[in-house]
């Protein structure tokens, strides 16, 4: 009885007829495709894109020069150099990130004690020249500058969540 059960339906070609009745319930429904450089889709407060280097209020950088953010990178994108101050603090001299050779897992941003690096909800980032891959400190302090009330919010829901 099987057997002529699984003739009959190769041979009025069911499975055809099931994919195009899928195919008709589809194709008059809402479509919900999104025109991308006149509308964006909502992202979460925990997307990881670009990153960031945050100050503290008073314009200091938060950077202690731990490394616990360079040893904790699979990828090995992180590069950090420091140097001790006259106080006694420590402070980056050399802070690079390899946006290639990054993987954008937030290990980085999970391991920093001050909340000094971070990852911003901007994506939309690009490289033209050779070399623009790499991503210094002053350039990190200036992405954190510009997106710092986006940061914050991010931060402050987050903290909701938790």
């Amino acid at each position: 009885m099987n057997v002529i059960k699984r003739y009959l339906q190769s041979f009025l070609l069911f499975e055809l007829l099931q994919g195009l009745m899928v195919t008709g319930r589809h194709l008059f429904a809402r479509k919900i495709t999104v025109q991308y450089p006149e509308e964006c889709t909502p992202l979460s407060p925990r997307f990881r894109g670009l990153h960031a280097l945050r100050r503290y209020p008073n314009g200091e950088e938060r950077c202690i020069a731990c490394k616990l953010c360079e040893a904790i990178c699979p990828a090995l994108a992180i590069t950090i150099e420091s140097q001790e101050r006259a106080d006694g603090t420590r402070r980056t001299t050399l802070y690079d990130i390899d946006l290639f050779k990054c993987i954008y897992c937030g290990f980085c941003e999970e391991s920093c004690p001050v909340d000094a690096i971070v990852e911003t909800r901007f994506f939309e980032f690009h490289f033209e020249n050779r070399g623009e891959n790499i991503i210094t400190k002053q350039q990190l302090l200036t992405v954190g500058d510009k997106f710092e009330k986006q940061i914050a919010a991010d931060r402050a829901a987050d903290a909701r969540y938790r």
